[in-house]
């Protein structure tokens, strides 16, 4: 009897280890899945990418932390739902993504609706669209949240968040630990190291006092403060709503510092639509844009487009106004 007794109260111990190492695996496959989506890193890797074609077309990836462009946005869903994305996460059509042709994977975006105000902060993870005539591609959840997933498209301006967009890209770049992973959007906080006291102690014998030496340490100390680089939150879907006006939609076959040039190109559009030359200064340089329109529907738009690219003006896109 008492050598089962001992037999009974190993196994109970042996069972209490068990337990105890299912809800360490637990703990920690609750852990793993609050800190990804979909199964992958939740800013996965960081991405450029080099220039590409798609149906005639190159597009240049870069780093512009200065981006912002207007015209139209589209959405998309189950056909790539559970797919790689071009910087390795998985796409989920339920979460809140995009999709975006040069900025580079991931960043972060402000994407307003110009037709209903709605406005939200949303990551870039993947390469698309790739119909002519749209900027950028949300998922099917980014699509609810704007009010545009019944018509499929919706007129947009899409403008890079820079501080937080090189913020997430150094962290990914350079692998700086993170604070915190639910620590609010923050970048390159300077954290103070705990304070230091002193007291000035006597000279040995035969040396002297060096005031110099003192302020020296104190000024090194205050100069190798650690600084921490925090990670941008991931977008929550929070929706802010902001007053927007009227717009117009227009074919731009181009912009050009030669106003011969851009007369010659309005030239040649003439048999398609009626085309205007329009000045614009940018980062004090004077550009002529060359546009037809305006349009009344995308559909429209959509097919102009097509006809100046197969004239040979590859780089003509749709623009809001």
């Amino acid at each position: 009897m008492v050598l089962g007794s001992y037999r009974a109260l190993a196994l109970t111990v042996l069972g209490l280890f068990f337990l105890a190492g299912c809800a360490e695996t637990q703990l920690l496959a609750y852990t793993t899945k609050k800190m990804t989506r979909g199964g992958s890193s939740v800013y996965g890797a960081y991405k450029v990418g080099n220039p590409y074609k798609i149906d005639g077309v190159w597009y240049y990836p870069q780093e512009d932390f200065d981006y912002v462009e207007t015209g139209i946005a589209s959405w998309y869903g189950p056909k790539f739902h559970n797919r790689r994305t071009a910087n390795g996460e998985i796409f989920d059509m339920n979460q809140l993504s995009a999709a975006h042709r040069t900025l580079p994977l991931p960043s972060l975006v402000q994407v307003t609706n110009l037709e209903n105000g709605r406005s939200l902060k949303v990551r870039v993870n993947d390469r698309g669209p790739f119909a002519h005539g749209r900027i950028i591609d949300m998922s099917r959840r980014g699509a609810q949240l704007l009010g545009f997933e019944k018509n499929g498209t919706a007129r947009v301006r899409v403008e890079i968040l820079g501080a937080e967009s090189r913020a997430l890209a150094q962290r990914l770049k350079t692998g700086t630990q993170v604070a915190s992973a639910d620590l609010p959007i923050r970048s390159d906080v300077q954290v103070a190291k705990p304070g230091v006291s002193a007291e000035t102690l006597a000279p040995p014998p035969g040396g002297h006092e060096s005031r110099a030496s003192f302020k020296k340490d104190q000024d090194a100390s205050v100069e190798n403060e650690e600084r921490i680089t925090m990670v941008p939150q991931n977008p929550d879907g929070t929706v802010s709503i902001e007053a927007v006006g009227s717009t117009n939609i227009w074919v731009q076959a181009g912009a050009f510092s030669s106003f011969e040039n851009a007369n010659r190109v309005k030239a040649v559009l003439y048999k398609f639509s009626d085309v205007s030359i329009t000045s614009k200064i940018v980062k004090g340089q004077e550009f002529f844009r060359v546009r037809s329109g305006p349009i009344t529907s995308v559909r429209d738009a959509d097919r102009l487009l097509e006809k100046i690219i197969d004239a040979g003006f590859s780089d003509a896109r749709i623009v809001v106004d």
